[in-house]
């Protein structure tokens, strides 16, 4: 068959064809260029249906190839591994040298099945081998520099695809192989080179097997700590390194003149190993960190599951006990700012004005597992999206802290506090505007409730309550500007303000922080000058049954049913209970405990009692749930070394003026008018009260929970207090007609067993009391389960 003309034989042919044309001819203008066009356009035809033909054989032969290269490898004799596994590695590099179309996408070569069976030949060769021993496959690529030489073409993309490819086989080299690769210099360089291009190009389609590297490289440094040191960059070494090439043969990567040295591929010892990272270790703000810059970047993807996966590496880097690598993560990255922009920029996305119920009911969020979907929620409200995605946030930024370094956590916590409580919180819960202050102070309360890390919780603290020790006076009082509004909140003419700010209190005392309990009240306790230090015989007096002259309710016309026959009978249950403290220590402690517990029952005159009148209201039901909170208290608090006993009056300083400290004196206030407050009010000021009850100290105890105290001149304690109030009510009992059936129905319909009817006059007093005789039975509960406590083993 005769071949076809080349160019040359073509052109000779078509000279000869036209010669016979006479020049000037019309043919020699129009035929002839209307010839010449054609066959342009024939050949351009020609050579464009040669080249896809070439292409599609090509990927044809290629796709034979390697079936039948399969084919072989299965039927032939296995030859040794390290001859298998060099003639992949030249199959590789032969690539390179003997083809010139660059342009072909890596998965049309044989270079991914090449790949693929260099890693089953190293995963084989460990497995047949003792554990710790290198085989000739991993020196030959150890020696060789095979992953320096990858590094360079998956740099290039060359040929397009090829980054993948080469992030694939790092992923699954350090993924498969169980021994340390890391501490080789010809791992850890090339592998330190590849992170530093990971995240460069925001949506990359190599997104995917970068976030996939990158998280097996943090694993590894999870299992090794040690080896973090040799991600820390010399950013000036960073600089002037070479980058590695195909110099001196495919097969062996030229290497930077710092790592110039060969690497025989033998596995160092554990002490050489530790040795050579603390010679990297960086002693100076110039070093980088480009494996967290580099997962900080995935974290803008717009794939959720990129981000996902880059906040999980970033993770595992914080959790790393390096000192050095902490140092570098907090001075020398982007991590603080990134969770607090993040943080700001989710807050600034919120309505301004929210329900503080959506607030506090919204579900809990976990920030790994957030798939809300606003159109198939049925409890939907504006702004849950973005609520949700604030909180998932914090979330992360909250268990980032609690699993990070623990200088590495406070730093990280303090950015938080600087950079989101302060500059952007703050002004919004010191503004004036009442529903802004409503849903900041919501939105607050929310976070503290969230919070479980204990820097952040810290923080939170000091950003709520300032950092002050020192015991609290009418001068200093405003010293923390936020603390002082706060606590002014709790007594705001808005009812839904000082509710929504008393529950903010009520979660911080029951955070696991002791600055809490000491800035607001115990501070204020400390040198126990509300008591007037009487003489021995006097103070046996009061120890022997007579109550001080200010709160002695025998003596008080207003409780003159306080009778022997009207005192809470001593069933069983008193026949253990203990004395109060050594102070009040007698042969037997029974008296003690059952005149205490009396005192405060009997407190509210029988007219106004009605829970005797209601089934499942008794004394005994606070019994129960007193015992239970008081014990989850005492496993707080007994980290925090509180004294046993009262501080000896010996070592107070008595004659220092008593001041109850700004927050107290706010409750007592408010405990004060709890016959004129709404309902709702008057349930969160002794909610909260109850709550510090509950602390087992011994100051605190005292001043809230023994009616015996001698209080110095012109000082007021719980019990006084509730004295006071009572004193108000019985003058009040008797302006008001029927009051007895009224009291009761007023219970009723606020236990939901009477349906609501037409309003009952001073409706609000009534439900003052009820709550009153309630929280004198609360009080009681404490105090005997508290003494109970104190005399158990």
């Amino acid at each position: 068959m005769q071949s076809p003309l080349d160019n040359s034989q073509r052109s000779s042919y078509s000279e000869h064809r036209f010669s016979h044309i006479p020049q000037g001819s019309p043919y020699e203008t129009s035929n002839l260029d209307r010839g010449g066009s054609n066959r342009k356009k024939i050949e351009e035809f020609s050579r464009s249906s040669r080249e896809k033909l070439l292409q599609s054989k090509n990927k044809m032969f290629s796709k034979f190839t390697s079936i039948l290269q399969h084919a072989v490898e299965a039927l032939a004799p296995s030859l040794p591994l390290q001859e298998d596994f060099v003639y992949h590695w030249k199959a590789i590099t032969h690539y390179y040298i003997e083809t010139s179309d660059d342009k072909a996408p890596v998965t049309d070569t044989n270079i991914p099945s090449h790949l693929e069976q260099m890693l089953d030949i190293l995963t084989q060769e460990e497995s047949e081998r003792e554990s710790g021993e290198t085989g000739p496959c991993m020196e030959y690529l150890l020696h060789h520099k095979i992953l320096e030489t990858l590094y360079t073409l998956g740099k290039a993309d060359c040929p397009p695809g090829m980054r993948q490819q080469v992030l694939g086989f790092y992923t699954k080299l350090l993924g498969r192989i169980r021994q340390p690769l890391l501490p080789h210099i010809n791992v850890h360089r090339p592998v330190q080179k590849l992170v530093n291009l990971c995240g460069a190009v925001l949506a990359a389609p190599t997104e995917n097997e970068e976030i996939q590297f990158l998280c097996i490289v943090c694993a590894k440094l999870k299992q090794d700590p040690y080896l973090v040191n040799f991600f820390l960059e010399n950013r000036a070494k960073a600089g002037a390194a070479g980058v590695t090439g195909l110099e001196g043969g495919v097969g062996d990567a030229a290497e930077p003149s710092e790592a110039s040295s060969p690497d025989t591929g033998q596995l160092q010892d554990t002490g050489a190993k530790r040795a050579e990272p603390q010679k990297a270790t960086p002693s100076n703000h110039s070093h980088s960190y480009n494996l967290v810059n580099s997962l900080l970047n995935l974290t803008k993807s717009p794939d959720g599951r990129i981000v996902v996966k880059a906040c999980e590496g970033l993770m595992l880097l914080v959790s790393l006990p390096e000192p050095a690598a902490a140092k570098c993560l907090t001075e020398n990255t982007t991590l603080c700012q990134l969770l607090t922009d993040r943080l700001t920029t989710f807050y600034q996305a919120l309505p301004q004005a929210m329900d503080p119920l959506d607030i506090e009911t919204v579900e809990s969020v976990n920030w790994g597992l957030d798939a809300y979907n606003l159109k198939e929620d049925a409890a939907a409200f504006v702004g849950k999206r973005a609520l949700i995605s604030f909180l998932s946030w914090l979330d992360y930024c909250d268990q980032l802290i609690k699993e990070a370094q623990k200088t590495a956590g406070a730093v990280l916590a303090r950015a938080v506090r600087d950079r989101f409580f302060v500059s952007i919180l703050e002004p919004q819960l010191m503004q004036t505007s009442e529903m802004g202050i409503l849903t900041s102070t919501a939105m607050l309360n929310r976070i503290i409730r969230q919070v479980t890390s204990e820097s952040l919780l810290q923080q939170t603290v000091y950003f709520i309550l300032g950092e002050e020790r020192e015991a609290e006076s009418l001068a200093t009082v405003s010293r923390v500007p936020l603390r002082h509004r706060l606590i002014e909140h709790c007594d705001h003419l808005s009812d839904e303000i000082s509710i929504m700010t008393l529950r903010l209190f009520e979660q911080l005392l029951q955070k696991p922080c002791e600055h809490v309990v000491h800035s607001l009240v115990l501070r204020s306790l400390e040198e126990r000058n509300y008591a007037e230090n009487k003489a021995p015989e006097e103070r046996e007096a009061v120890e022997n049954g007579a109550l001080p002259e200010a709160v002695d309710l025998e003596e008080d016309p207003l409780f003159t049913d306080l009778s022997p026959g009207n005192r809470l009978s001593s069933p069983d249950w008193l026949s253990a209970s203990p004395p109060q403290s050594p102070d009040h220590a007698k042969a037997d402690g029974k008296t003690e405990v059952h005149k205490i517990v009396n005192s405060f029952l009997c407190l509210v005159p029988d007219e106004a009692k009605s829970s005797n009148h209601v089934e499942g209201t008794g004394y005994d039901t606070y019994l129960r749930d007193a015992h239970r909170q008081f014990r989850d208290y005492c496993a707080v608090c007994l980290r925090w070394e509180w004294r046993g006993i009262p501080k000896p009056f010996e070592k107070c300083d008595l004659q220092a003026p008593f001041f109850e400290g700004h927050f107290l004196k706010v409750l007592f206030d408010r405990m004060g008018r709890i016959l004129d407050q709404p309902y709702d009010v008057n349930l969160q000021v002794t909610s909260v009260l109850s709550k510090l009850a509950l602390f087992p100290h011994p100051h605190l105890h005292e001043y809230l929970l023994d009616p015996y105290i001698n209080l110095a001149p012109s000082c007021r304690s719980l019990f006084s207090v509730i004295v006071r109030v009572v004193g108000d009510l019985m003058l009040r009992i008797h302006r008001i007609p029927d009051f007895t059936p009224k009291l009761l129905l007023v219970r009723k319909r606020l236990l939901g067993m009477e349906p609501e009817g037409p309003g009952i006059d001073h409706s609000t007093l009534l439900e003052g009391v009820i709550v009153l005789e309630e929280f004198c039975k609360e009080l009681a509960a404490v105090a005997f389960v508290k003494f109970h406590a104190a005399s158990s083993p």
